[in-house]
């Protein structure tokens, strides 16, 4: 039998390439500096002088004693909260443990219930997108984001939307710039509301419509979204009493019925307005679900709930309560029935157009804020 040798040049090419797997495949990572977000502090943690069962609990340990067991389970997301730092790493890297089995939910992925979503300042301080984690396990350690381009910018990477974290670090290469950057001391933006506030349906946790708002104003955010559990409730402004908001937004009619906002409403705004004789309060109506069109009794509801607020809001302006603020709900999520995942929860898109309509009232509320 006679053995067929290669040409010196095909020779070499086979080497050649031989040699780049070999590299490609004893190539290593470079060391990472890991840095803890606790040590320096995240926005969007109020009460963050009082001690906390987790780190990232959004109320305070004293909460469980006094919050219904759902709000207080709801409240360990870290919903809102951004960890803001400074680099000029060329890649950066995260690591946390998420607490809970459920990545997802049936109208929510993973990469806004569970996922850190990264965003950075450009030359013109702008806040633009640059990458989220796609998580597939409770343990997770990645490379979030390589190959960015040459400079030091401001980044702000925002915790996942529905599951409860165990710590968050940012790694950077060994060699690179890095400073936490602590909380802004500005008043903060304060939100009470629903699922929808909680993030439901937003595929990354930057695209909530807090976070949208909370960008566009350039100022701190503290979202009190409660899944089916933002209802007015005394307990919740007991804690709301206490923070010195630049303008507290009440978003909870989804949860309510007309009955309890009857009840509730002019109590709630009283409490923060005894509190707060200045601060600016912005009572929101419920969204109309997006097939309530062909849904008689659903449109009907949407009427005598939204009418109940209306009549909270005039009774309260005619007491003679100012600083007072009306967003109405039919138009949040945009007027062609396309702004939901399942009628009820936004889209991004539902999420960006409830924004727009926000902003308008919250830069009238936030003047000399």
């Amino acid at each position: 039998m006679m053995l067929r040798t290669l040409p010196p040049t095909l020779f070499a090419i086979c080497f050649s390439c031989a040699a780049t797997l070999l590299c490609a495949e004893t190539a290593t990572e470079p060391e990472i500096v890991w840095h803890d977000v606790s040590e320096w502090g995240v926005e969007g943690r109020a009460w963050e002088d009082e001690q906390r069962s987790n780190y990232f609990d959004r109320f305070p340990a004293a909460g469980e004693k006094t919050l219904r067991e759902p709000v207080w389970s709801l409240s360990q997301s870290p919903t809102g909260m951004v960890a803001r730092f400074e680099t000029n790493a060329s890649e950066i890297w995260v690591r946390y443990d998420l607490r809970k089995e459920n990545l997802s939910m049936a109208h929510s992925p993973a990469t806004g219930m569970s996922g850190v979503d990264l965003y950075a300042r450009d030359e013109e301080g702008t806040w633009r997108w640059v990458e989220v984690t796609r998580p597939r396990t409770q343990q997770i350690e990645t490379k979030m984001v390589e190959g960015l381009a040459p400079g030091s910018r401001e980044y702000a990477a925002y915790l996942p939307n529905r599951n409860p974290v165990n710590g968050l670090e940012i790694g950077v290469p060994a060699g690179s710039e890095f400073r936490g950057l602590s909380p802004r001391r500005e008043r903060p933006i304060v939100f009470y509301g629903t699922s929808i506030n909680h993030g439901s349906g937003a595929s990354r946790p930057g695209m909530i419509h807090t976070a949208i708002l909370g960008r566009h104003f350039d100022r701190p955010v503290v979202n009190l979204g409660f899944s089916g559990n933002g209802r007015m409730e005394k307990e919740v402004g007991d804690f709301l009493e206490r923070l010195d908001a630049a303008v507290f937004v009440i978003d909870c009619l989804p949860n309510m019925g007309p009955e309890l906002v009857q009840e509730r409403c002019e109590p709630l705004v009283k409490q923060l307005r005894r509190a707060w004789p200045d601060t600016p309060i912005v009572l929101v109506e419920d969204r109309r679900y997006a097939n309530a069109w062909i849904r008689p009794a659903k449109d009907d509801f949407h009427d005598r709930n939204q009418a109940a607020l209306k009549e909270s809001y005039q009774a309260l302006l005619q007491e003679g309560v100012e600083g007072l603020f009306y967003i109405e709900g039919d138009h949040l999520f945009g007027d062609d029935n396309e702004g939901t995942v399942d009628g009820s929860h936004p889209t991004d898109l539902g999420f960006w157009r409830q924004a727009e309509i926000f902003k308008p009232a919250l830069a009238k509320a936030l003047e000399g804020r």
